[in-house]
């Protein structure tokens, strides 16, 4: 059950990377055919903001990917679960938005790529949000030490405490 389990993962992660490399493909090439041929859009600002989306597509690329034995074609490593959530999702979340930022620079000018700015702006929410759970977590565990010192002494004077 579990070479199953295995090879169904293995099949999901397959066609997840083949449609994340056919939109990647198909929305940068679009970009670039009409920033030649019908209007000029910043092409610095296509290629500094498109870095984080190709850093995102190259290691869900190298984690997700399944490894196959050459010669036995047999299924070696069915690669990390695309479909888990946490940063996974997260990275497939820049690509996607890089993905509407470029359409919407194509369509509204480089105007568009102020949608962009959702992707740090949710980093840093997230962040901000994690933040306060370890402050929490300090807080209560600080508690918890303060409680714990006067444990010292017989039963009758920890049970009157």
């Amino acid at each position: 059950m579990a070479q199953k389990a295995r090879k169904d993962r293995a099949k999901a992660n397959a066609a997840a990377l083949a449609n994340l490399h056919t939109g990647t493909l198909i929305i940068n090439t679009l970009f670039v055919l009409f920033n030649f041929i019908f209007k000029k859009r910043s092409m610095l600002l296509y290629v500094i903001l498109s870095i984080p989306s190709f850093i995102c597509e190259y290691v869900l690329e190298s984690s997700g990917r399944p490894r196959y034995d050459p010669s036995t074609k047999a299924l070696q490593n069915a690669g990390e679960d695309l479909s888990a959530p946490g940063l996974t999702e997260y990275m497939f979340d820049v690509i996607w938005v890089t993905w509407a930022s470029v359409i919407l620079v194509i369509l509204f000018g480089n105007w568009g790529w102020l949608l962009w700015s959702v992707v740090p702006a949710y980093g840093a929410f997230k962040g901000y949000g994690l933040l306060g759970a370890a402050r929490g977590m300090a807080g209560i565990q600080g508690q918890q030490s303060d409680n714990a010192a006067p444990a010292v002494g017989n039963r009758k004077q920890r049970r009157a405490a």
